[in-house]
Order: C-alpha cells, then structure tokens, then sequence
C-alpha cells in the first residue's frame, strides 16, 4: 500500500492538503477505481489547438490517455500542455480532463468551477471540434479547437 492509499480523502469538494487540489470523489478507470483531485484554479484560457486536424483523442471518460495522446504532437494543443505542466503539492501528474471527468465536477464539485465561461475538455469531437462544459447551465457542447477556452486541471490515483 502506498502513502496516498493509506490517507483518508476530505469531504468531496473540500481541498485535500498535499493532493494539489479539491477532492472530486471516487472515479472507475482502466486501471481500477481511482480518487479525482481537481486543481484548485484554471491555468488559463487556451485553444484545444490542431483545428482541422484528426486526432485519436477522443475517449469521453479518460482524459489522461487523450492528454497523452495531444502532448505526443509536439507543441499543437496548447490546452493539454497548460494542464499536464500545472503543479501542486509536488504533485506534476495532472492533465486535461475528458468531458465525463469535467462532467463529473459538475455533479460533485460544482461549486470549485467558475460559472461564465466554458471549459475546454481534452476528448475530441471532430477535426474542428472538441466537447466542452459550462459549469453555471451544466451544460455539454463542443466548441471549435481554436477556441481559447478555461482550462482546469485534474489528477488521479487508485484508491
């Protein structure tokens, strides 16, 4: 057992000391079932990046493959890179969530996103197009990739 399994995560929507963030609950992923930490501010508004272009990011639950996957292209997703090079608490494992991770603080962690204007997720939605959230309508929509759009990070690690 590490020492992140070993401690006891806060009330979802509190911030969880030495996390680097605000505890979004409990998540299944490929790996198992993993505690969400949420940033606790955007990194920024920023573009999705590569309007025009297709790419293999398009998991709607995994944003940490789809980041990968954005990041591998050197230097085309300007989102993807604000998020995976955000830091807190020593941890540096964040990255763009996936439009279900971004619909996931929206149902449990509404409070810790801002309300006026739309966060961009890393799940691609079309050459042009990528899905995105408002936090105040809960709302999903896709805007165009060259968009610049809130970015918030996320992170996550087995329970």
């Amino acid at each position: 057992m590490n020492a992140e399994q070993s401690i006891q995560p806060p009330a979802i929507g509190d911030i969880w000391p030495g996390q680097g963030g605000i505890y979004g609950g409990l998540r299944q992923y490929p790996e198992g079932m993993c505690h969400v930490v949420f940033a606790t501010e955007d990194v920024g508004r920023h573009a999705y990046g590569d309007y025009g272009a297709s790419t293999k990011a398009t998991s709607r639950t995994d944003g940490r493959a789809n980041t990968a996957i954005l990041i591998a292209r050197k230097g085309k997703h300007p989102a993807a890179i604000a998020a995976s090079a955000y830091t807190a608490d020593g941890n540096a494992d964040f990255y763009l969530p996936a439009i279900g991770e971004l619909h996931h603080g929206w149902q449990y962690a509404p409070e810790s996103f801002a309300t006026d204007w739309y966060y961009i997720s890393s799940s691609q939605r079309a050459a042009d197009y990528a899905f995105s959230m408002i936090f105040g309508a809960g709302l999903q929509d896709f805007n165009g990739k060259d968009g610049e759009l809130r970015v918030r990070p996320v992170r996550r690690f087995l329970q």
